[in-house]
């Protein structure tokens, strides 16, 4: 009869164990607790400000070697190991003939290497590929898949010069001061540095971000531009075109989201048309990295969307003043020698 009356027990304990939301006292394989806190648990501790948003506030670089579109020799590789990654960034070191070589072209037009032209010491592209969930990255863009800017649309204009642009679409043309390209006037950064999107450049990568609920301020190191970011605001009219475009945000979950549209003509990115939206993402992962993703949408300009993506890096402050010496006395140079080659030509 004991054994009866055990065995029912057995039975008992073993039905308890089956029903649904049962735990058995004692049981060495708890039900896993799955409630959101315990999820959010695993994640890694990022600073938020006082309204519970991620804090992106800091001094933050995104220099990098990694080069906007996917070099051939990676073809179909996004993404490589870090002893490839080493090999490329030493190959790069070893290449690197700025301070040495006087026949390259870039020394021959500065008078350099070393007097009154650019320098390793002045430069700053950092010394290693961009990495992004643990891995080092070939190409800044990751949409296409390929790594390379989409085809451009038929038909479509050819851009003014601005800061992103250059002498290419400038003309080369040194008959006025609103001749020259913006950045060689100083009125914004060059290379896309300003943004958006917000591209590594030769040097000054270096941003630093102010944060309240209403605005995020972005302070670009390049000719000292300033990004404000309207949160939960409208657009303003289309007839409003600012240099760095009219750049409104808002929260998803953790990510700051900032859509950018009415961009001066003269500054528009990679030769975009009036109608183009860049939508930037900055998502905090940890306590010393911003992951940015942009993506710019433009039918007018090109086939299909694309997209980039790259870390920002905290780094230690503050951001100094940047006086662009170009504008400030080399223009009158630069236009007086134009007029003295054509003196010399008649």
């Amino acid at each position: 009869m004991n054994y009866r009356f055990l065995a029912n027990i057995w039975v008992l304990a073993v039905i308890a164990a089956l029903l649904p939301g049962q735990t058995p006292t004692g049981s060495a394989s708890p039900t896993p607790n799955t409630s959101p806190a315990k999820k959010n648990a695993a994640k890694p501790s990022i600073p938020r400000t006082p309204d519970g948003h991620p804090d992106l506030q800091g001094v933050w670089t995104n220099a990098t070697l990694t080069p906007l579109a996917r070099p051939d020799k990676f073809a179909a590789k996004p993404t490589v190991s870090d002893a490839e990654a080493s090999e490329f960034e030493k190959q790069d070191k070893e290449v690197n003939t700025l301070d040495s070589d006087v026949s390259s072209n870039f020394n021959r037009a500065t008078g350099g290497p070393g007097v009154g032209a650019y320098n390793n010491l002045f430069v700053d592209r950092g010394s290693e590929l961009a990495r992004v969930d643990g891995v080092k990255r070939t190409s800044l863009i990751i949409d296409p898949p390929d790594g390379k800017m989409p085809a451009r649309t038929a038909g479509a204009p050819r851009a003014q010069g601005g800061g992103g642009q250059g002498e290419q679409f400038a003309g080369m043309s040194y008959d006025s001061v609103k001749r020259r390209p913006l950045s060689e006037r100083c009125l914004i950064g060059f290379g896309s540095t300003s943004g958006p999107p917000m591209l590594p450049v030769l040097y000054n990568n270096n941003y630093e971000i102010v944060q309240t609920p209403d605005a995020v301020m972005i302070l670009v190191e390049m000719v000292h531009d300033v990004r404000v970011i309207r949160i939960n605001a409208q657009h303003g009219p289309p007839a409003l075109q600012k240099w760095l475009g009219d750049s409104v945000g808002h929260w998803e979950g953790d990510t700051l989201v900032v859509e950018t549209v009415n961009v001066n003509p003269k500054n528009r990115f990679r030769g975009s048309s009036e109608n183009v939206k860049i939508t930037e993402r900055f998502r905090r992962v940890d306590a010393s990295t911003i992951l940015y993703r942009a993506t710019i949408d433009d039918p007018a300009a090109y086939t299909k969307p694309w997209t980039l993506e790259y870390p920002f890096l905290a780094t230690s402050g503050p951001v100094y003043e940047y006086a662009c010496h170009e504008g400030n006395y080399a223009m009158q140079d630069i236009l007086g020698g134009a007029r003295k080659q054509e003196a010399a030509s008649k």
